[in-house]
């Protein structure tokens, strides 16, 4: 008999599920990248650490720093954790839970009810082993609620994930945007000092009649609109600052010298394999999957609802109406009450429950295809722009060489009174913005590269 109630046991616990069979959405993207997309590269993101990655010192502390400190990631890691301990508590369900169990009873029976017209005082102790409701999982349901527990819990797992690539990428983007307004308001600076030693030149050469009133006001415009710049940078690289000590979470001091926007040496070659492999790879994308995942198998727990439920409880253990007598011989007690819930009448609840989970079945299909074309997208977009910013930086740089000798000659005729100084100061227009241009397409250039590097999955 012990023999049959383990094989029966074991064959409840494995039971039968009624959980539909999982099957991967088909993606709702193209198997090629579009033409415009230059998929080829050197290095694979998923195994390029983003220490090697980002190689300025400052950059990668500042990284490390937000990984520890930003309160998103706190956040994430807290979830995980609170995923886990909702795994393991669903887990449990799946096996007996027995307690030890001791207690006394007492009663008092006054002398009119007793039988030997007196008063009596009735004690009994118990101790044993206890198995309190424990559900015989024929149908699946503990399985299936354990099933979307554990894919819960993989999705806060890939959140996680996403989120750490996502701030290492942010931060990059924040330390390059800061770079770029320090890079620019150097520039502003160097450019209201030639032009304040431009508006003081002017001044003498209109003391002694070679300049007029008019040469005078356009190079005191031109510097006044120059310091206008400076204030717009100052206070825009202020509110740079402040943007990165929120993703780190703390006021960073005593870092590594960092490199300048033109030296940050990042080598953007990554290579970008079929969207199948790209996509699939990536945290956000299979976050979405293990809520797939889990969506599904609640579809099996609300179909069991309908099933009988068999739950057995039962004890093992000693009885008697002395302490003293607890164990002796004869003492033994046992209980076994096996109870079956069959559901008759529910006014529509069960059935409610089966439509509701496979309503958000839709809805984690439909949030998952919308996430693969969103990653889609992303990837395809920044593939081409780390081609055609390579060539506009390119470009860009020539035209501030230019702009640079076309100066140098404009201030050279106006010294010899070839030209006007309306000359002068229209290249000095085009000179300062093509320096700020070339700054920003730069800058434009790393951002690109580093959110290049979360939307191919890298390597933590």
């Amino acid at each position: 008999m012990r023999k049959l109630f383990v094989i029966g046991l074991g064959a409840a616990l494995a039971g039968c599920s009624l959980m539909p069979e999982y099957q991967r959405p088909d993606l709702p993207v193209a198997a090629q990248w579009p033409q415009t997309a230059q998929p080829d590269g050197a290095r694979k993101a998923s195994a390029t650490a983003w220490r090697a990655y980002f190689p300025d010192q400052k950059l990668q502390a500042l990284i490390a720093a937000a990984l520890e400190h930003n309160r998103d990631m706190k956040i994430a890691a807290a979830r995980v954790e609170e995923a886990r301990a909702l795994y393991g508590i669903t887990r449990a369900d799946r096996l007996p839970t027995v307690d030890a169990v001791a207690s006394e009873q007492a009663a008092r029976t006054p002398g009119d009810l007793s039988s030997l017209g007196r008063t009596a005082i009735s004690r009994r102790y118990d101790a044993g082993l206890s198995l309190l409701s424990f559900e015989l999982d024929f149908w699946g349901r503990v399985k299936s609620l354990n099933e979307a527990a554990l894919a819960s819990f993989l999705a806060s797992e890939e959140a996680r994930r996403a989120l750490h690539l996502s701030l290492v990428s942010e931060v990059a983007n924040a330390y390059f945007s800061l770079l770029e307004l320090d890079e620019r308001t150097r520039l502003a600076r160097e450019t209201v000092k030639s032009r304040e030693e431009t508006r003081t030149m002017i001044a003498r050469r209109r003391e002694v009649g070679l300049s007029g009133d008019l040469d005078f006001l356009q190079a005191d415009g031109a510097l006044e609109g120059v310091r206008a710049e400076l204030a717009s940078l100052r206070r825009q690289q202020a509110a740079a600052a402040n943007a990165l000590a929120l993703l780190v979470g703390q006021q960073s001091s005593g870092l590594p010298v960092g490199r300048t926007l033109t030296d940050q040496g990042i080598v953007a070659d990554l290579a970008a394999e079929l969207p199948a492999e790209v996509l699939l790879q990536r945290p956000d994308v299979l976050a979405a999957e293990k809520r797939l995942m889990a969506a599904n198998a609640n579809i099996g727990a609300a179909r069991a609802a309908f099933l009988p439920r068999i739950s057995l409880t039962a004890g093992l253990g000693t009885a008697s109406s002395a302490l003293s007598g607890l164990f002796g011989s004869g003492s033994e007690s046992w209980t076994f009450q096996p109870s079956l819930r069959l559901p008759l009448f529910d006014a529509g609840r069960s059935a409610a429950g089966v439509d509701l989970a496979e309503a958000r079945k839709v809805i984690a299909v439909a949030e998952y295809e919308k996430i693969i074309q969103q990653a889609f997208r992303e990837v395809a977009d920044l593939l081409a722009a780390r081609t055609h910013l390579a060539e506009q930086l390119r470009a860009q740089e020539a035209a501030e060489k230019s702009q640079n000798e076309r100066l140098r000659l404009a201030e050279a005729r106006y010294k010899a009174g070839i030209t006007s100084h309306l000359e002068v100061l229209d290249a000095q227009r085009e000179f300062f913005s093509t320096q700020q241009a070339t700054v920003q397409t730069r800058r434009a250039a790393l951002v690109a590269a580093a959110q290049l590097y979360k939307a191919l999955g890298g390597g933590s």
